[in-house]
């Protein structure tokens, strides 16, 4: 095996951190923007992802302390675009979730062959996040 970068490792994962913190605020906040007919089950839709980015961030968290590392206290930026339509509020949110695939992936990268763990850890969270890009392509579906 080769020799794990732990301090890269921690770097990528404070970027998960912050980015799935961020994933709380805007699925919380479009949670609160949805309106019309379907409202009722997209708003538990988007709140059960907020509460999902709030697990992916402590597990997150949990991983940088056992690497010695230093969890961060910030949050990615979320954008405003103040575009509340459903369509506009799932475009985001998948937008958001390929973002977070594309971090797992280049976490991935940084520890295949350096610790069995991290890996399943990623490819775990990499196939979450796929699983939800695919739901919300589902949903887009008939705004075409």
């Amino acid at each position: 095996m080769k020799e794990l970068n732990s301090k890269l490792v921690c770097s990528i994962l404070n970027e998960i951190m912050e980015y799935e913190l961020s994933g709380v605020v805007r699925y919380t906040h479009s949670a609160l923007m949805v309106s019309g007919p379907g409202r009722i089950p997209i708003v538990a839709f988007l709140k059960e992802q907020a509460y999902e980015s709030l697990k992916h961030a402590e597990q997150a968290g949990e991983l940088i302390v056992g690497l010695d590392g230093h969890p961060s206290q910030k949050t990615a930026q979320v954008k405003e675009t103040n575009r509340h339509s459903i369509k506009d509020i799932l475009e985001e949110s998948l937008n958001h979730e390929l973002h977070a695939l594309g971090l797992y992936k280049k976490l991935l990268e940084n520890v295949t062959d350096r610790s069995i763990y991290l890996e399943e850890y990623s490819r775990g969270l990499i196939g979450q996040e796929e699983q939800h890009s695919l739901e919300l392509k589902a949903m887009l579906k008939d705004f075409g």
